[in-house]
């Protein structure tokens, strides 16, 4: 539940960001506030006119001097208004493109637990829809809420100069209006954020379905998707229509109340002027004066509905931008003297904050230069322990090291320079291959590029049609499986790390592209650290040793075939493990192929049949 906070508070959190354009912004406002002063001055005009000329023997030039001044006015609140734009539409757009570059940046820089928990919707609607309404609000919303206000408070005081009587009548209407504000802004404040929300979820929603819609497709589950999406936009326009039908109540309210004041006041009016208390003039221009502040009150209620938006859209904001990092680069970063890529895990533990214990006081050494296998049972902690190194996640007990040194020592950037990455479930980025596989090579020549994709056999990539140039579109989906691993694998390959992690980066090949990987492997590995989830035997020999994780901890270290000899417990592990790979875009390919070819031959039978 998100904390609650007044207006005021959430809206102040802005002045850091807007305090270089205050001027721009002051001088916006005070472009407006003339716009609005020039506009009462109208009135002020017209009472001279009328009771300076429109009667018998009056002289006509004073009108056309009138209709001048009039004009010149007109022209000069045009000209005032296309001065406040130009003041503030420039800096309020400069602070939107800082405050969403900085929240970009930190989300780059928070802890991957804080993605698992959150929706990437709800993120993409901070990012962009809030912090657009937050720019609109600060180019027009906030400078016409206080020019709205003064504009109104300037023009009763005029109108109590005309007519204290008149004044008093149109001021009544205000204490409704503004008892009903308090109402409104109650709640509005919560129904405005339930549909921010909302849009958020149904924008996660989208984004989850685009990015799974050949799953989705595969198991024939695209109606169930379009229902519960209907469901969810349903919702969010239920919400969206209670929004609109409280600022519609709030805006009949401040328009009906004014409007029945200015007809009582005009019964009144007629009645002061007939007994001689009111000139006809002065009642001429109290009428135009209320006309001028009337249109502003109406308009409090959009007024007023942006600025609870804004507040709505400024708490979001800052809930992401509240939250700590966890994983951050010491005050002073440490290295080894010499990396060479000794990396040991000492009594190291991991759990979630939900109090689960994935790991508990695992002891490994693995030697500078050695491929060391991690083999286990589904669920017992292989993924997370990798994620240690390069400190995706960081250990709540014990310590993991490299070369001696603490990875919580090193600075982040030192650390994934020194330590690459290679996840099964590949995640490539919408460029080219070129881009996506020099991602983090300090290398990005063609040599450095050519080498990568050689290793891991991926010299597809050079008869793609635009070669390593190609766009393989979002997450790389059009590729298969087992060339997104492919790329990915080439990725940290042409990093040149010290020390490569490889959650089952072979898992999608199949076993003679495999067997070519490993040889290429063997040769570029030679000096690297290598530590590799294994799920299917052949990728377990592709190491000098293996480690088994049992229940959260590792009970044995070994040879594959020491291991095999004795330990029971390995070999069940290493029986139950895949032998073949699984890459479901080339299984869904070969069984769409499959059924073609079968209603290909039917229709030649059935002509057959049908020439005979």
């Amino acid at each position: 539940m998100a904390k609650q906070t007044s207006f005021l508070t959430s809206i102040k959190r802005l002045y850091p960001h807007v305090s270089p354009i205050l001027p721009r912004l002051v001088m916006g406002l005070v472009s407006a506030l003339m716009a609005s002063i020039v506009a009462l001055a109208i009135p002020q005009v017209l009472k001279v006119l009328v009771n300076g000329t429109l009667y018998p023997g009056g002289d006509a030039n004073t009108v056309w001097v009138a209709a001048a001044v009039i004009l010149a006015l007109g022209v000069a609140e045009a000209g005032l208004v296309a001065l406040r734009r130009q003041f503030v539409i420039n800096p309020a757009t400069s602070v939107e493109t800082k405050m969403r570059v900085s929240l970009y940046g930190h989300l780059q820089d928070l802890a991957v637990s804080f993605h698992d928990r959150w929706g990437s919707g709800q993120l993409l609607s901070r990012s962009m829809t809030d912090l657009n309404f937050l720019r609109r609000w600060m180019a027009f919303g906030a400078i016409m809420l206080v020019v709205t206000t003064l504009t109104v408070l300037i023009g009763v005081g005029v109108m109590f100069t005309m007519s204290w009587q008149l004044a008093l009548i149109f001021l009544g209407a205000a204490i409704p209006i503004m008892f009903y504000s308090f109402r409104f802004r109650r709640r509005f404040s919560r129904v405005t954020r339930l549909s921010q929300d909302q849009a958020g979820d149904l924008a996660t929603t989208v984004e989850e379905s685009v990015h799974g819609i050949r799953v989705l497709k595969a198991f024939g589950r695209s109606r169930e998707a379009l229902e519960s999406f209907n469901e969810q936009a349903e919702e969010l326009r239920q919400t969206e229509i209670t929004k609109a039908r409280q600022q519609a109540m709030f805006t009949m309210v401040v328009t009906l109340l004014p409007e029945l004041a200015l007809g009582l006041g005009l019964v009144v009016g007629i009645l002061l002027a007939a007994n001689g208390e009111l000139s006809i003039g002065s009642l001429v221009a109290f009428f135009a004066t209320a006309a001028v502040v009337a249109a502003p009150v109406e308009f409090s209620g959009m007024l007023l509905a942006m600025a609870l938006t804004a507040k709505t859209a400024v708490d979001r904001h800052f809930e992401v931008m509240d939250t700590p990092n966890d994983i951050s680069s010491p005050a002073e970063p440490a290295r080894p003297a010499v990396v060479r890529g000794a990396v040991r895990f000492s009594g190291a533990g991991f759990g979630f904050d939900d109090g689960g214990r994935l790991l508990r006081d695992v002891n490994l050494d693995i030697r500078p230069g050695e491929t060391m296998a991690l083999v286990g049972v589904t669920g017992s902690g292989k993924s997370a322990l990798l994620q240690l190194v390069p400190r995706l996640f960081d250990v709540t007990t014990g310590s993991v090291t490299i070369d001696g040194v603490d990875v919580r020592n090193f600075s982040l950037e030192e650390l994934r320079t020194v330590v690459a990455v290679a996840f099964e479930d590949t995640t490539l980025f919408s460029s080219s291959v070129r881009d996506n596989v020099l991602l983090g090579a300090p290398d990005r020549s063609d040599a450095a590029l050519e080498e990568a994709l050689d290793v891991a056999q991926a010299q597809f990539a050079f008869s793609l049609p635009d070669g390593v140039d190609t766009l393989i579109g979002e997450e790389g989906l059009s590729l298969s499986g087992g060339q997104r691993q492919r790329i990915a694998l080439a990725r940290a390959i042409a990093a040149k790390p010290r020390v490569l992690v490889l959650d089952d980066p072979l898992s999608a090949l199949d076993v003679n592209t495999e067997e070519r990987v490993e040889a290429r492997l063997r040769e570029v590995l030679r000096d690297t650290t290598t530590l590799i989830v294994a799920h299917r035997p052949s990728t377990v020999a592709l190491a000098d040793r293996v480690a088994l994780l049992q229940n959260g901890t590792i009970t044995a270290v070994g040879t594959h075939s020491e291991l095999l000899a004795g330990n029971a417990h390995y070999r069940y592990v290493i029986a139950s493990l895949d032998t073949e790979p699984k890459d479901l875009d080339t299984e869904l390919h070969e069984e769409l192929e499959g059924e073609l070819a079968n209603e290909l031959g039917n229709a030649l039978d059935d002509a057959g049949k049908a020439a005979r």
